[in-house]
């Protein structure tokens, strides 16, 4: 059976168009995006929720994808530590083909069925652990190695994919399947696929984080300050949960290394008083 993302694209001759029209099409097909993710929010749900009981216990999230998809995770772990805090190792992407293939291609580095599971091996993975495989297509050999030899370990897999009934999501315990349709170019699964998989990724991170105590109210109070940027806006939030100056919160901001250790430590200190 032909798969959904290798399915003729709705338009043709889209060498004929203008840039109007071409952009005004990507506009309409991206539209269907966020309907389709909406439709598996149930399935997300239920994953995040096992994914929480694990982190719980000191579980990581693992992301293993190749090509579009593997940087994808990579993008999605490697923002958790300066927004939410965490240490660089509790949510870790792989990509087929290693770190050269996150800015190259790395030739058949996807067709290797064994290898994602001695990428993941490289991490000491262990039972409380969750691994998410993502793939477009569904049919990686990279990733649906991975997800059976961590379901014949007993570690949680789950999957991102285009594709209903693929070999990605029938080798994942828990499925996310995004059906967005067909691609505008026809089988660039980086334009509609890779736009669902990154909606996608950021539920179960963001959903995740807040679960685990990251956010109080709406705010990162354990994100790094690295920069002026942050440095200044974490300066606002200090301002704003305290009711004092900017000079104050900022002082205070330098002096416990974030938002969370301010409050904590202005908290404490008006409870001894």
């Amino acid at each position: 059976m032909e798969r959904i993302t290798e399915q003729a694209s709705r338009y043709d001759h889209l060498e004929r168009m203008s840039v109007n029209e071409l952009l005004a099409h990507i506009n309409t097909e991206d539209h269907e995006v966020p309907k389709a993710v909406e439709r598996e929010l149930p399935n997300i749900e239920v994953l995040v929720e096992r994914i929480v009981e694990r982190m719980e216990r000191g579980g990581r999230l693992f992301y293993i994808g190749a090509g579009t998809s593997g940087r994808l995770g990579i993008v999605d772990a490697s923002e958790c530590p300066p927004t939410y805090g965490v240490p660089h190792g509790m949510v870790i992407g792989l990509i087929a083909g290693g770190d050269p293939a996150i800015r190259k291609a790395v030739e058949f580095a996807e067709d290797d069925r064994e290898q994602g599971w001695k990428d993941l091996q490289e991490h000491a993975i262990g039972s409380d652990d969750t691994v998410i495989g993502i793939a477009a297509s569904g049919t990686t050999p990279y990733v649906v190695g991975a997800l059976e030899r961590c379901n014949e370990r007993g570690i949680l897999t789950g999957c991102v994919t285009c594709n209903p009934g693929s070999p990605v999501a029938v080798a994942a315990q828990y499925p996310i399947v995004v059906v967005v349709g067909p691609e505008f170019v026809t089988g660039s699964t980086r334009m509609k696929s890779g736009t669902a998989q990154k909606l996608v990724l950021n539920m179960i991170s963001t959903a995740t984080m807040i679960r685990l105590g990251r956010v109080i109210g709406n705010r990162m109070v354990d994100m790094q300050l690295s920069n002026d940027k942050l440095i200044d806006r974490g300066t606002r939030m200090v301002m704003d949960q305290l009711g004092v100056d900017y000079q104050e919160a900022n002082e205070l901001l330098r002096k416990h290394g974030s938002v969370r250790g301010a409050l904590n430590a202005s908290g404490n200190k008006e409870q001894r008083g």
